[in-house]
């Protein structure tokens, strides 16, 4: 265990969008291992009982809550003044909002990480069609501008979350787990990484204070987590006794598809196709000149596999 003289040099973590679907995990994760830690909000009393509930739980945990705004260049300077790590976690439509980060950042002057909102592809290895192109790009372009102004980043990889893609079973388009059959992008053979959001939370702050992950990506790349959709299929054939029926979608009725889905789907559509199409989960290798792969640097993780995350969903309602 930590004594208290190394709990108090932790590093002062400021989480922003902190409240949202993978930051809620970061900020558990940075709380959990004794950071401390803020999260930015605009409104620290919202009159919304459910965002006023969702703020009292983070200060029940000891989060302290920095009132500040993306688009407030003054408050965003006095938040990132008081930490030490900054970590985004805003959602697609702000990604390119993050050069207000970056330009606070630089005028602090005192951060010694920042970590830009990832959490999913390599968006420097990918081979995705619009509009997951334009998404990347804008992930992209956020680390080229960090990089430009020689800022200390980390960026985490950490490619398709448990709970939104195994809970169908990685279809896209379908809610729930499947009755007779499970649509397939392609032939089913391209391997996919999953990743319960509790160890996306867990790696992404054992990483901050780490010097092996200074100006790297880390990649999340659980080996027992990294599977075909055949594989998975198999997989939860074999937990529930039952046999689905395959239907393999070929590329071009996938891209089709794409094009003629609303958003969001068309969105999931093309990410699942980067991913079960053309394998840019695993279609390179990781060089340590630019990556480390977070459960060979940190073997102490207990991470969930896949086959324990699927047993929650044994006896749970299926789609029709």
């Amino acid at each position: 265990m930590a004594s208290a003289a190394g709990q108090q040099e932790r590093s002062r973590v400021l989480v922003i969008g902190g409240t949202g679907y993978i930051g809620r995990f970061i900020v558990a994760a940075s709380a959990r291992e004794g950071h401390p830690t803020s999260v930015l909000v605009r409104d620290p009393a919202p009159a919304d009982p459910a965002k006023a509930a969702v703020l009292q739980a983070l200060r029940n945990t000891g989060i302290t809550l920095v009132k500040g705004d993306l688009y407030n260049h003054g408050s965003l300077v006095a938040a990132i003044k008081s930490a030490d790590v900054v970590i985004s976690a805003v959602g697609y439509a702000q990604l390119p909002d993050q050069t207000h980060i970056i330009s606070a950042l630089k005028e602090a002057g005192n951060v010694k990480r920042f970590l830009p909102s990832e959490y999913g592809n390599d968006v420097d290895h990918v081979h995705a069609v619009e509009p997951a192109k334009s998404i990347y790009a804008a992930k992209a372009r956020i680390r080229r501008a960090v990089e430009a102004e020689g800022i200390p980043y980390t960026y985490v990889s950490s490619n398709f979350f448990a709970g939104r893609f195994l809970s169908s079973l990685g279809q896209v388009g379908v809610t729930g787990l499947p009755k007779d059959k499970v649509l397939i992008l392609g032939d089913g053979n391209v391997e996919a990484i999953f990743a319960a959001e509790e160890d996306v939370g867990t790696y992404t702050i054992k990483a901050i204070d780490d010097p092996r992950t200074l100006n790297k990506i880390l990649y999340l790349r659980p080996p027992s987590n990294i599977l075909s959709h055949n594989e998975l299929v198999s997989l939860w054939e074999k937990k529930t006794g039952k046999t689905f029926e395959r239907v393999c979608i070929p590329e071009d009725e996938v891209l089709k598809k794409i094009q003629d889905s609303p958003v969001p789907l068309n969105i999931k559509m093309s990410i699942s196709h980067s991913v079960w199409v053309k394998g840019d989960h695993t279609n390179f290798k990781i060089d340590p000149s630019f990556g480390v792969e977070a459960t060979e640097l940190y073997p102490d993780v207990k991470y969930t596999t896949v086959d324990e995350y699927l047993n929650k969903f044994l006896g749970a309602p299926r789609s029709y």
